[in-house]
């Protein structure tokens, strides 16, 4: 059985194919730029910045194993790679000055406006069957009156109390269905109708069969009822839809999970309870003091999570409103509550539809961790809702350490064998789940039957040394096992046996995590007859061996290079990108919806293709001649900027570490003509175990130019050299820790940029600005500190200026305040902000619940700059999280981003160098020469979450490809 569940949240495109299998330790050098959690046949998508903790992944980490690219055109919240612009000075009399003092939004100049304001590509949803295919319309930016709806900040999320669900979720406003022709093209399409108008859809999802579709409808009204949502199904054939529940009252509780198909007839629906009442009243006189202990002297270091619960009031807040009644919902209209209310987190039936994996929370809840540390339990339930047994029950999780691949204690991972009817495997901890512990095996992984036998005790699959990664499953010959290592970047990938005692388990890659030149790929998946997805096995005619396709990203020294391998031994290359001008993708197979085996030549696979002035468009090809049948046609995004130019650049730092960027031109300039122009410089550092491995390129010079509504990439309408994501490694080789000499790669990698773009005549040296959000603006604010001679401006948004306020790590450092004491203090531009000459302009949302970046570090870091004379200004965006949602708040900070480029990049007329020689001396003074001692190392792991989910130095305005798979 397969669901095909749709999260709309940041999504533009969704494709419903299982990709190869990428597991976490591929994707751990860059989990920022792509992150989904995909369980048994839906996909669960990043929630939009509002949301912060993505409690729906904390609450899925026992799917790591499915973790795939989400290659996702940054949607709202999520777009902050660079762009920028030049042209008149739109804030030039006292009027206009000072107006921009004022209250009040403001709209950015119109060649930015048309970009951003230009109509959403639809998102893609191709059927189990791949015989149809689903365009799902979105609208464009939200208004800020939809993020001023009251929202309540429990246990680490946000929720919308009067829809139930969480708060600010996208939406899609329409769905059309296309048959496949024949000869590969589309039918006209065929809406799908009867949904109110003005109805916000959710959660789209296929029935397995591929004949009905679910999804969840809300409307805005002023009853009780109005906004809360209800599930709808429609027939595929004829497009007509209708409310499931005949009975109105019946509404979904979408806090955690929603719904699930168990068969092709009966849905597992979360709901709202019907005995539910009012939400439990705050006491307007507490019944006494607020009191936490640690009498028994526990060692609990936490980062700084926010929206956590604050006391009992919270705490019954929560259970109100995530307490969740499961219901079995037939097409034909019964329907039946299963198990008591409860805080269900989620629900995976077996694949052979008996079982119910169901997990949920419980008390005692915590005040200083989010609810994915809650006590945990996970039982097995027969598909009718009855009670087979427990799995575990998890304690409260308060003390898990702060060092990278450190886990809960215990169980984790509980998921389903693709490949068997309902045998279950897990993951247990052997070193008390602290990477500090040095223990062998540091994971074992056992399996079990769903009801074993008396006497059947679970069995070992295999012993890992590193951390559990997750495994692809084939059948009883051939399973992929992944583990990975991040303090170390090492990654492994063994190859065993599931169905054979006799054979021993082998080991198929052995790598390094940030070495992208030697990533062979990841297997390609095949749909099974009961919906999940398995390692396709391809054999070729006359020809007695087994092959898997091995799809790789083929990064190479000129940029990627996407392949498809038939691999068992050896490799053999039979599918590669374009090198020329296109960069093509294979995204899924698509010949797997008949049973047996796959050959060959009747292979058939969906690519994409796109240039650096042609946005993305999907073809299938087809075996044995490989022709392309192209299956749709997205116009331009942007038209205005389709002759943007656009190259991959590369140049040396000081110490010999090679460095990358993408630069961007405006259409139509050339620099012999036209000269020299003010350049915008965007980029978000990453932290690095070898020089080598830091030196390589990533991405394709033939990638299409995506640009987001928060993108500097807009400033090309406005005639600006745009420096977009120039790599700044911080490197750490060996035992070192790499942040003990941030600052000194910092400028030393900015220096090498800057004096490129000079070099080749494109940016004028007294006009180049930086920029970056989150880590990106930490970064641009320490440049401006200890760079002065580089830049005459800085845009710095959302960042964390001063690390003593998160004392238990951040970003990739696990070292405690106390531990370094002089590196957090040394790397915390607000230490110094009476260095910092250069006007810097800060933005933050006011609402932002990323751990780490609290309003209030812009709030402190301009009171600090104004006190010392330094030319600043700062704006908070009511309502606003980590990334930006509402058109209102987007149009502003363009407009201010604007303002302060034409004003203090365009017309600056003194010369950043004129004191240059001093300024290099007193960096030198502080910054020693990169070459003179050894780098240190980072402390490892993946960026804090919203900062994976905000941190695309690539955004792409195009359509982005999810996949829904077991």
């Amino acid at each position: 059985m397969n669901i095909n569940k749709v999260y709309n949240r940041l999504s533009l495109f969704s494709l419903h194919l299982p990709p190869s299998i990428s597991p976490p330790q591929f994707l751990s050098a860059s989990l920022h730029r792509f992150t989904s959690v995909r369980t048994r046949g839906r996909l669960r998508t990043p929630a939009s910045s509002a949301r912060g903790t993505n409690t729906r992944a904390a609450m899925s980490l026992a799917r790591f194993h499915h973790l795939v690219p989400l290659n996702a055109a940054a949607a709202a919240a999520e777009c902050d790679a660079g762009a920028g612009g030049n042209g008149s000075v739109s804030s030039t009399d006292e009027d206009e000055e000072n107006l921009a003092l004022g209250s009040g939004y403001r709209l950015p100049p119109p060649e930015i406006r048309d970009i951003v304001d230009a109509p959403p590509l639809p998102a893609l949803s191709f059927s189990p069957q791949r015989d149809k295919i689903l365009f799902l319309k979105r609208r464009a930016l939200p208004p800020l009156a939809e993020l001023s709806k009251p929202e309540e900040k429990l246990a680490g999320i946000r929720i919308d109390g009067k829809c139930n669900t969480r708060s600010r979720m996208s939406f899609y406003t329409g769905i059309a269905i296309h048959q496949f022709m024949p000869d590969g093209t589309l039918a006209p399409e065929k809406e799908v109708y009867g949904f109110p108008d003005g109805a916000k859809l959710n959660f789209v999802s296929w029935s397995p069969n591929g004949k009905h579709l679910s999804f969840s409808v809300r409307v805005d009204e002023e009853d009780n009822n109005g906004g809360k949502l209800r599930l709808w199904v429609a027939d595929v054939e004829t497009g007509q839809a209708r409310p499931l529940f005949q009975s109105p009252d019946i509404h979904l509780n979408a806090v955690f999970d929603n719904f699930v198909w168990v068969d092709d007839s009966t849905l597992l629906v979360c709901t709202i309870s019907l005995s539910r009442g009012d939400p439990p009243k705050k006491p307007l006189v507490p019944s006494g003091p607020k009191v936490q202990s640690n009498e028994q002297k526990n060692v609990v270091q936490v980062r700084t999570f926010q929206d956590l619960l604050k006391d009992d009031y919270d705490a019954d807040l929560f259970d109100y409103y995530a307490t969740t009644q499961l219901v079995l919902a037939s097409l034909d209209g019964t329907m039946k509550e299963i198990g008591p209310p409860a805080v269900y987190t989620s629900m995976d039936p077996s694949p052979d539809q008996k079982y119910l994996l169901i997990s949920s929370i419980h008390r005692p809840y915590s005040f200083i961790v989010p609810c994915g540390r809650f006590p945990k339990k996970v039982d097995l339930w027969t598909s009718e809702g009855k009670f087979v047994r427990e799995l575990c029950d998890l304690p409260l999780a308060e003390d898990i350490p702060i060092a990278f691949n450190s886990v809960r204690k215990g169980i984790r991972s509980i998921n389903w064998r693709a490949d068997k009817p309902s045998t279950l495997y897990w993951a247990e901890t052997q070193d008390g789940g602290d990477a500090k512990v040095e223990v062998s095996p540091r994971d074992i992984v056992y399996m079990q039957p769903a009801e074993p036998l008396d006497g059947d005790q679970k069995a070992i699959l295999h012993k890992l040394d590193l951390r559990y990664g997750g495994i692809s499953w084939c059948d009883d010959s051939l399973a992929l096992v992944y583990e990975s290592w991040y303090k170390t970047r090492r990654t492994r990938t063994w190859v065993i046996s599931p169905g054979s005692e006799d054979s021993s388990p082998c080991i198929l890659f052995d790598r390094s995590s940030e070495d992208v030149y030697s990533d062979p790929g990841s297997p390609m998946l095949r749909r099974t007859t009961v919906g999940t997805y398995v390692i396709a096995k391809i054999k070729k005619e006359n020809d007695e061996g087994t092959y898997i396709l091995l799809n790789g990203s083929g990064a190479t020294p000129e940029g990627n290079i996407p392949f498809l391998d038939l691999f068992d031994i050896n490799k053999e290359r039979i599918w590669e990108s374009d090198k020329e001008k296109y960069y093509e993708t294979v995204v899924a197979l698509m010949s797997d919806q008949s049973e047996g085996d796959l050959y060959l030549n009747q292979l058939k696979i969906l690519t994409s293709k796109e240039s650096k002035t042609e946005n993305t468009q999907y073809y299938i090809q087809s075996w044995p001649d490989k022709k392309a049948c192209q299956i749709t046609d997205f116009p331009h995004p942007y038209p205005q900027l389709a002759s943007l130019q656009k190259e991959m650049i590369r140049y040396e730092r000081k110490d010999g570490v090679q460095l990358t960027a993408t630069l961007y031109l405006p259409p139509g300039y050339d620099p012999s003509k036209d000269g020299p122009l003010p350049c915008l410089v965007w980029s978000y550092p990453g932290e690095f175990k070898s020089k080598d491995a830091a030196g390589q390129v990533r991405g394709s010079p033939n990638e299409f130019a995506g640009i987001g509504p928060t993108s500097a990439l807009l400033w090309l309408a406005r005639r600006f050299a745009i420096l977009s994501g120039p790599t700044i490694p911080i490197i750490g080789e060996g035992n070192e820790e790499a942040n003990d000499r941030y600052v000194e790669q910092l400028v030393g990698s900015a220096e090498a940029a800057v004096e490129e773009v000079i070099r080749r005549g494109v940016a004028h040296p007294n006009k180049i600005a930086v920029g970056g959000h989150s880590y990106g603006a930490f970064m641009t604010a320490n440049l401006l500190a200890h760079a002065p001679h580089l830049f005459c401006c800085g845009i710095a948004r959302s960042g964390a200026y001063n690390r003593t306020l998160t004392p238990f790590g951040f970003q990739n450092e696990d070292r405690t305040l106390w531990e370094a004491t002089d590196t957090y203090v040394e790397m915390s531009p607000f230490m110094a902000a009476n260095k910092i000459k250069r006007p810097v302009l800060l933005i933050h949302g006011e609402e932002d619940n990323n751990p780490g970046t609290l309003t209030m570090q812009s709030d402190r870091f301009f009171n600090a700059l104004k006190g010392h004379g330094a030319l600043c200004r700062l704006v908070i965006l009511p309502f606003e999280s980590h990334g930006y949602v509402a058109r209102e708040s987007i149009m502003h900070i363009l407009w201010e981003t604007d303002r302060w480029l034409q004003k203090y990049c365009v017309s600056n007329t003194s010369n950043v160098n004129e004191n240059l020689d001093k300024c290099k001396d007193d960096a030198k003074k502080e910054v020693p020469d990169l070459e003179s001692k050894a780098v240190p190392a980072s402390g490892g792991g993946c960026p804090e979450l919203a900062d994976s989910e905000h941190e695309g130095l690539h955004p792409r305005a195009r359509a982005s490809l999810c996949y829904a798979a077991d």
